[in-house]
């Protein structure tokens, strides 16, 4: 193994688009999908909740992963806010570090009828798809917020896990 001083996926030109989503950052979210051997996850950044009479969220997701294709199979998806103490189990799913046996089996997941639920996850809500459309490399997915906990962040403390610039973050206390 070679340990290289940039980050593995960094052009020599960078596009000033991508560059301009990582300056903009965002909270670290977990969505899954299925159960069994169907279930499903993707972690995702770029996402914003849509206020109003009916609550939304809209989120960009990889048209080719399992997650888009498992949330179109069954209309459904638990989406979980991640903390820092999340930060290997994000890049798990997101396929950026290793997983032996799967990202599944890097914590502990109950289940629900929308999907797993990270167990120690505080803040996550179930959603139901609404609609999608293609966006730049991307499918933007819109779902409506069937139920949704805001939880206490624990004994911990544990702050919201942060993406911005290629590298997570967290809120100073």
């Amino acid at each position: 193994m070679t340990i290289h001083t940039g980050h593995p996926f960094a052009e020599a030109d960078p596009d000033p688009a991508r560059r301009l989503r990582g300056r903009i950052g965002g909270g670290v979210t977990l969505w899954t999908a299925g159960d069994g051997a169907d279930r499903a996850g993707l972690t995702v950044t770029s996402l914003m909740v849509a206020l109003g009479p009916t609550p939304g969220l809209l989120a960009l997701v990889d048209p080719d992963s399992d997650l888009l294709a498992e949330v179109r199979d069954t209309g459904r998806a638990v989406v979980q806010l991640l903390t820092w103490a999340d930060r290997q189990l994000a890049e798990a799913f997101a396929g950026t570090a290793p997983a032996p046996g799967g990202p599944f089996r890097q914590a502990e997941f109950g289940a629900t009828p929308y999907g797993p639920l990270l167990a120690t996850a505080t803040t996550h809500a179930q959603v139901s798809l609404v609609g999608e459309r293609e966006i730049g490399w991307s499918v933007e997915v819109e779902v409506a917020l069937d139920a949704i906990t805001v939880g206490d962040p624990g004994p911990s403390g544990d702050r919201p896990l942060l993406h911005r610039r290629g590298r997570f973050h967290t809120l100073p206390e």
